[in-house]
């Protein structure tokens, strides 16, 4: 298979693996990659914060592929206790083949989370760092596992690596955070896939990123308080311009699918990585600095009390 040329029916056969979504809302990046691991046979356990959008997405995908699979994990990334809570629920799912981790907000106003977090740093790092190293064992126990994790091309506008006490309080820029936390994505995978192949687990770490998707996630960064006629605007204005999320899941799904080594970053292929099929892309230099992703792993350990692997 040329990884220029990957489509959707290159997934193959998925019968007899365990999948986990985090975000799988309906109509959202997330669904479309759950959708698709469940078309091609995999039982598949959405994993998100409200158990009514959850089944709706569940009902949402049978509709589709009636013969589809699927649990739902109750879990809300930016609160670590709910993240624990989750993570004790997928315990029944027994061995995981693979996580995605999806989930994630874009830019909101400032907010702490309980843990005392910057909530877009909460939901989008920390978080996932918890839940993937809680579901460590069920990885493992697969004999084949992998942790795909959702970037953006967002990092590039990292200028430092989120490094400082994460409980601090500073100058809050939502757009700044927002590049850190991808960033932080990558910096997590590079980290975790080295640590894996050092530890001789049979567990890799990908990336990938979406490109520029019709989702839902800049209205819900940008508009939130803002009257419903603004967002509806900005939505449709967003969709005029991108790609669908449909087509904004296919990175996601090579990354998770193809036959690829860890560390690898999956993004779209078009100009600009913009749209297009997906295919193997580069990161920045900051996202390669090996020092920067050993110091954002002892810290992720510190913030949420758990050392792995």
């Amino acid at each position: 298979m040329s990884e220029s040329a990957w489509t959707i029916d290159d997934i193959g056969d998925l019968t007899g693996r365990t999948a986990v979504v985090t975000g799988p809302t309906q109509g959202g990046l997330g669904f479309h990659t759950a959708l698709e691991l469940a078309r091609h046979g995999a039982r598949v356990a959405l994993a998100g914060r409200t158990p009514a959008k959850l089944d709706a997405a569940a009902e949402a995908i049978t509709a589709r592929v009636p013969e589809a699979r699927l649990d739902t994990v109750v879990v809300d990334l930016s609160d670590l206790g709910s993240v624990r809570e989750g993570a004790s629920a997928a315990a029944g799912l027994g061995p995981v083949h693979l996580l995605v981790n999806n989930a994630g907000i874009m830019a909101p106003p400032l907010r702490r989370t309980s843990d005392g977090l910057e909530s877009q740093m909460a939901t989008n790092h920390f978080g996932p760092f918890l839940f993937t190293g809680l579901l460590l064992d069920q990885l493992v126990a697969s004999g084949a596992g992998r942790v795909v994790t959702l970037s953006s091309q967002a990092h590039r506008m990292a200028r430092s690596a989120p490094l400082g006490d994460p409980r601090a309080g500073r100058r809050y820029s939502r757009w700044m955070v927002y590049g850190q936390t991808k960033l932080a994505n990558l910096l997590f995978t590079h980290e975790l896939d080295r640590r894996l192949r050092r530890a001789g687990l049979p567990v890799s770490a990908l990336a990938a990123h979406p490109g520029l998707a019709g989702t839902h996630l800049v209205v819900n960064g940008q508009m939130r308080g803002i009257e419903a006629r603004g967002a509806a605007i900005l939505d449709a204005a967003v969709k005029a311009v991108s790609q669908s999320a449909e087509a904004g899941a296919w990175p996601a799904l090579m990354a998770a699918t193809a036959d690829l080594p860890g560390g690898t970053y999956v993004g779209p292929g078009g100009p600009g990585q913009a749209g297009g099929r997906p295919r193997i892309v580069g990161s920045t230099p900051l996202a390669r600095d090996e020092m920067a992703q050993r110091r954002l792993w002892e810290l992720s350990e510190e913030t949420v009390g758990l050392t792995w692997p």
